[in-house]
């Protein structure tokens, strides 16, 4: 049976929201009561069915707004998308990663057909059918990497390799949790992370790094990353900032299980076959308090973390005007009891 998709909106009137099952497969990010900034990477494999981590790349319920979504931004702001000229041979890697991902994953919607370079790539819930010439980018209506990111949820930074280093050097990024990819368009990878509290200090970067320059093709890895986020809104770049920055001020108590998110990013890194450069896909789950609450360990466990989160971890994260709201919220799902270990619901 395919995905139900939904007809909702991540702007203006807000009309997201999960479907119970949809709760279920959220990636919930934190294992336990506490919360520190770590690398937390592990192989990037299929996990449990019916999760988030089922396929390699995730399609979920709001495949199709999102889409749309990403297409309005692009809109208006087509600097969200970027890529150097070295980086077209690494497009066209994406390009097949994605189709071979989505096709093989969910193969009701999406369907590759190769007869060597002539492809045929149809794509059911956003009612594509092209045919194209894979390795030239005029028989496409975008270069490789927007093509295709266009139909992907999520960011995807490309990174090259030299040096000893990574540099984002191409990207389309729509969904960010504050960040910019015009601002670090060719940044090397300490360089875009320089924001980070902590983990600087504590070396974080500099091991990330060494792993990942060792990472090798056909062995993706995958970590999460967490924030949270006021009202479903997918866009809270610095360019829009004057749209999403006020609404950190209308979290009330009689509010904010509705219009406080949980707001995860599951990140993996795929190294490329052609160009031998990375691949970051970034994707972006959304859930309102009052959906995580619905699930008793989630809700003791969130409020433990957001009640003992470190100060200089909440600012950078944003969450400081309203934290405290919040964990009143949460405190009245929270009845002591233990929590089991591991991220997945009871």
């Amino acid at each position: 049976m395919g995905i139900q998709f939904r007809k909702e909106s991540f702007r203006d009137d807000f009309t997201f929201r999960n479907s119970p099952d949809t709760i279920r497969r959220f990636p919930f990010p934190f294992d336990r009561d506490d919360y520190m900034y770590a690398v937390n990477i592990e192989p990037h494999v299929k996990g449990r069915p019916g999760t988030a981590f089922e396929h390699l790349i995730d399609v979920d319920e709001h495949y199709v707004a999102e889409m749309a979504d990403k297409a309005l931004v692009l809109k208006e702001d087509p600097l969200r998308c970027q890529s150097l000229p070295h980086m077209e041979l690494a497009g066209w890697d994406l390009l097949e990663m994605l189709m071979e991902q989505q096709a093989s994953g969910y193969p009701d919607h999406f369907t590759l057909v190769r007869d060597s370079t002539r492809w045929r790539w149809i794509n059911r819930p956003l009612g594509i059918d092209d045919t194209f010439t894979f390795g030239d980018a005029a028989t496409l209506p975008y270069g490789p990497m927007e093509y295709i990111t266009r139909q992907a949820q999520g960011d995807f930074c490309l990174l090259d390799q030299r040096v000893g280093d990574l540099w984002m050097d191409a990207g389309i990024v729509t969904t960010q949790a504050d960040w910019s990819l015009d601002f670090d368009i060719g940044m090397s990878f300490m360089e875009w992370h320089a924001p980070v509290p902590r983990a600087h200090e504590l070396g974080v970067f500099d091991r990330a790094l060494k792993f990942l320059l060792q990472l090798r093709q056909g062995q993706p890895m995958r970590r999460s990353n967490w924030t949270m986020t006021v009202n479903a809104r997918l866009d809270t770049s610095p360019e829009n900032y004057h749209k999403w920055g006020p609404d950190r001020m209308t979290v009330l108590p009689e509010n904010v299980g509705h219009k406080v998110h949980l707001r995860v990013e599951l990140q993996s890194f795929w190294r490329l076959p052609r160009s031998n450069a990375m691949v970051f896909p970034i994707r972006c789950y959304l859930l309102k308090l009052e959906e995580l609450v619905t699930e008793p360990k989630w809700a003791r466990r969130m409020h433990r973390v957001l009640r003992d989160l470190p100060q200089d971890l909440a600012d950078y994260k944003g969450l400081s005007r309203w934290r405290q709201t919040a964990v009143d919220y949460l405190a009245r799902y929270d009845d002591g009891a233990p929590t089991s270990p591991g991220v997945w619901a009871d």
